[in-house]
C-alpha cells in the first residue's frame, strides 16, 4: 500500500488524545462551561492531567485567576450540548440556561459540578509554568466522581471539523499494567 503524504495543519486528527471533556469554571458573574479535547493524563499518583486553553477563550482567564475547575466527562447522549458549548462564548452566554446543563456543588473547589456527565474531576492548577508560552495547564485531581448508574458509558472523542468518533466495544488482552 503507497502512503500519501498527510497536512501539518491537520495531524492533530491523528492524535486525538481522549474524550470530548467540559471544563467548568468559576467566573465572577456567573460558571462557564467550555469544551475541550486537547488533555492528557501525566502522572498517576497524584493524578495530573495536562490541558491546553487557548489565551483568546473566557475560561483561560477564569482558570488563571481562580486557580481551579472542574472537569466533566460527558457520555453520546450530551454530544450535541458538549459541541453547542464549544462554539458559543461564556462572555455573553450562560451555557448552562442555554444549554440545559445542571450545575451541582463541587466539594474541594468553587467551579460546579455538570450534575448530566458521567464523570467529573476537580482540579486546582498545580503548575503553570508553561501557560503563558504554550497555553498548556497541569491540573491535580482532587476529587473524582462517577456515576454508577450508568453502564458501559460511551465518551465521544474529536476527529476534527465537525467529526466525532463513540467509542467502540471493549476489549481486553493481557498486559501486567493493571
Amino acid at each position: 500500500m503507497a502512503k500519501r503524504s498527510f497536512p501539518l495543519s491537520k495531524v492533530y486528527q491523528l492524535l486525538e488524545p481522549g474524550p470530548v471533556v467540559m471544563v467548568t469554571a468559576a467566573g465572577k458573574k456567573r460558571a462557564n462551561i467550555m469544551t475541550m479535547s486537547w488533555h492528557t493524563m501525566m502522572e498517576f499518583e497524584p493524578p495530573l492531567v495536562g490541558c491546553v486553553i487557548s489565551n483568546r477563550n473566557y475560561t483561560f482567564d477564569i482558570l488563571k485567576k481562580t486557580g481551579e475547575c472542574v472537569i466533566n466527562i460527558p457520555t453520546r447522549e450530551l454530544a450535541k450540548a458538549a459541541i453547542a458549548c464549544g462554539n458559543t462564548s461564556g462572555r455573553t452566554v450562560d451555557k448552562f440556561k442555554t444549554f440545559r446543563l445542571t450545575p451541582a456543588a463541587a466539594s474541594l473547589v468553587k467551579a460546579p459540578l455538570i450534575d448530566e456527565c458521567y464523570a467529573n474531576l476537580e482540579c486546582k492548577v498545580v503548575d503553570a509554568r508553561m501557560v503563558e508560552k504554550y497555553n498548556f495547564f497541569i491540573l491535580e485531581v482532587l476529587k473524582a466522581w462517577i456515576d454508577p448508574s450508568k453502564k458501559d458509558p460511551r465518551t465521544i472523542h474529536h476527529r476534527g471539523k465537525g467529526m466525532f468518533m463513540v467509542d467502540g466495544r471493549t476489549i481486553r488482552i493481557d498486559s501486567k499494567m493493571k
